[in-house]
């Protein structure tokens, strides 16, 4: 998507009835490759003429009051729709696919003790650290692939150092992660081998998370010293056993870690790169605060930039039960039990009525603004360490000098899935020049 943001054409809508008079399927298949290639366009009709988007497959949610309400409305919008993949996966029941719960409420205060904010500063070093060393590996090629040989390993070593997963290897991770991700929040076909590949991975991951807390345990009982990472923190815990947070439920939390980490990390940071590349002017003021001491004055770059494109475009969720959504507005619908309800923070994000001069590139957007990390009861537990990594991996790149997008086909981003990042090649070096 260019840097220049698509005005309402008035086709979309058309094109969608006729083609669901003649053919629903491809009428649905319309709005996919709509989701994926124009979405900004799509969304800026939809708010406009038909808010509350309703279709035999789904139900898109589009303005920023409706989209909050959905997410906000637990009870009634529930995670259903994935979280069964999840637990399969991971073989027992994992709070990101449970709402209201008491193994919900019961996980979220654990991670939430353990993700402490406090450790923001350190996550942010950490990551630094990480992404200047592949810089200096990549400079004398002239070039970087800012999703596998930046982005991704930042992310990976972020949940070596700070959550205390490595994995067996950074490859071996990265695999897990991805079978996982993908058959949670891509498989909207419910193909059976995506379905295959993320159980296998999931058995392969608690395996491998059993081993390591018997090795902690271990260590900490002959008095050896371990790293003050989340792993030897939930390693360390022990609460009373009628609470019901056992080894088991230990594993699956920390499996969570990278799951919520490892793919939407780097998806945020290739989007907010490539939008600041768009926007040469905007590109020199950010490079400038990046060399500023305080970090605030670069990271809304990040986050403006991200709006313009975010990683997850919409937010799935199931209607357990009839609800009137937007009541007592012209907005007002009926949406039915059973209905897939796709929330979409990317039109929420752009929605006049609460955002000022939406198409304007602004840096003094109040962050209530801003659903990058969700919103309401499954908002993201670790936004507080996330936030600082993906906005220092994006700062220590754009201090490098000479930073630039190449031509198509070279310098596109290529995606698996149509959402996850898997290649994104820029040039890097002062003399503008390729080795």
């Amino acid at each position: 998507m260019g840097a220049v943001d698509q005005a309402t054409t008035g086709s979309h809508l058309e094109r969608y009835d006729e083609a669901l008079a003649r053919d629903p399927m491809s009428a649905f298949g319309l709005v996919r490759e709509w989701m994926r290639t124009d979405w900004r366009a799509l969304f800026a009709e939809l708010r406009e003429r038909r808010p509350v988007f309703v279709t035999p497959a789904f139900t898109v949610v589009t303005r920023f009051a409706d989209v909050t309400e959905v997410l906000s409305r637990e009870e009634v919008f529930s995670v259903r729709i994935f979280g069964p993949r999840l637990d399969a996966a991971l073989g027992g029941p994992f709070m990101l696919g449970r709402d209201a719960t008491p193994t919900n409420w019961r996980d979220k205060g654990l991670m939430r003790v353990m993700l402490d904010p406090r450790d923001t500063a350190g996550a942010r070093e950490l990551a630094g650290r990480i992404a200047d060393e592949l810089l200096d590996a990549a400079l004398p090629y002239g070039r970087v692939d800012a999703v596998q040989a930046l982005f991704r390993p930042v992310a990976l070593g972020v949940s070596a150092g700070y959550f205390g997963f490595p994995g067996p290897d950074q490859q071996t991770l990265s695999r897990w992660t991805r079978a996982i991700v993908t058959d949670g929040f891509a498989n909207f076909l419910g193909d059976p081998e995506i379905q295959a590949a993320s159980i296998r991975a999931g058995a392969e991951m608690i395996d491998y998370l059993r081993g390591r807390l018997a090795e902690h345990r271990a260590a900490l009982r002959a008095g050896l010293d371990l790293p003050d990472d989340i792993f030897t923190r939930l390693a360390r815990t022990t609460l009373p056993s009628e609470i019901g947070l056992d080894d088991e439920r230990i594993l699956i939390n920390m499996a969570g870690l990278p799951l919520g980490f490892v793919e939407s990390g780097p998806g945020a940071m290739v989007e907010a790169v490539e939008q600041l590349l768009l926007r040469p002017q905007v590109l020199a003021e950010a490079v400038k605060a990046a060399a500023d001491p305080d970090p605030g004055r670069f990271d809304r770059y990040v986050w403006e930039a991200l709006r313009f494109n975010p990683f997850f475009k919409l937010l799935p969720r199931l209607c357990e039960r009839d609800y009137v959504l937007a009541a007592g507005t012209p907005r007002s619908t009926l949406i039915p039990a059973g209905t897939v309800v796709l929330a979409a923070p990317a039109s929420a994000m752009f929605d006049a009525d609460v955002v000022t001069a939406p198409h304007e590139f602004r840096l003094d957007r109040p962050g209530h603004h801003q659903l990058f990390f969700g919103y309401g009861h499954h908002a993201c537990l670790g936004v507080h360490p996330a936030r600082a990594v993906v906005c220092e991996a994006v700062r220590r790149l754009l201090l490098r000098p000479g930073v630039r997008l190449l031509p198509p086909p070279e310098g596109r981003i290529a995606r698996s899935q149509g959402i996850f990042p898997d290649r994104f090649l820029l040039g890097l070096g002062a003399d503008g020049q390729e080795g």
